[in-house]
């Protein structure tokens, strides 16, 4: 029988770290220009590309349209992408981009996560954290990765929905960056259609961009970008034909 899942509102958490709570240390480095830990993030990277490819692939059955849009874009963007897997959602933004490397912006309650939160710092993450210093640093570390063309990933609608197949409402907050740094935004939207041979459903991610702010000002670019990126990621949506886990809301439960 198809897993059913119910929720209260597109804010609930259905993947929750083993340590939720879990906090950066003061003295966290969002970007380490060390000959050791660039060494380590090359190689950890590369790994994690080559099992990504695999596990997308043989497991997740995973095919991208729309990498055409990308042609011709040597300067560094934003990638704004559906939250629909717990695991592929590391390795899916990267797979699409190659060869060029990502950055992802990430809930600290990842780096609760055993084994692979230690590696997380080596894969790209660019954690967020609510608090003067830790907005600086992010912007900083957001700075020199595009200033040295590389795209950055974010997940607005923050919270994984495993195989969710709609686009769940997410703020414009995180539309202020592109704006900021006067980039680029492009969408990635993940799709499920009924797999023939395999009991899981087949994963078609759309590339679509890229999305330029129009406005007069800070607040209508970001609104501007939002709806762009947004709407994309509803039209692209459409695609899904099937749902391997329904979502269901709490109040329909009987």
């Amino acid at each position: 029988m198809k897993r059913v899942r119910y929720y209260s509102s597109f804010q609930d958490d259905f993947e929750r770290s083993a340590n939720q709570d879990f906090r950066l240390p003061d003295d966290y480095q969002w970007v380490k220009n060390d000959v050791g830990s660039k060494f380590l993030s090359g190689l950890i990277y590369g790994l994690a590309v080559i099992f990504g490819g695999l596990y997308c692939r043989c497991f997740l059955h995973m095919k991208v349209t729309g990498r055409k849009n990308l042609k011709g874009m040597k300067d560094g963007f934003f990638l704004y992408g559906n939250h629909t897997q717990p695991a592929g959602d590391v390795f899916i933004p990267a797979l699409c981009l190659l060869p060029r490397r990502i950055f992802t912006v990430v809930s600290p309650a990842n780096y609760g996560i055993p084994a692979i939160g230690k590696l997380l710092p080596y894969l790209g993450a660019l954690p967020t954290v609510n608090s003067m210093h830790g907005v600086k640093e992010l912007t900083r570390a957001m700075e020199q990765r595009l200033g040295r063309r590389h795209p950055i990933v974010i997940y607005p609608e923050a919270h994984v929905w495993e195989y969710y197949t709609g686009i769940r409402p997410f703020p414009d907050t995180s539309f202020k960056f592109p704006v900021k740094f006067d980039k680029p935004a492009y969408a990635m939207t993940v799709t499920y259609r009924k797999a023939k041979l395999f009991k899981r459903p087949v994963m078609e991610v759309f590339l679509d961009g890229p999305f330029y702010p129009a406005g007069n000002t800070v607040k209508d670019k970001v609104r501007d970008l939002h709806h762009q990126v947004s709407h994309a990621m509803t039209r692209r949506s459409r695609a899904s034909t099937y749902s391997y886990i329904e979502y269901r809301p709490q109040s329909s439960k009987a």
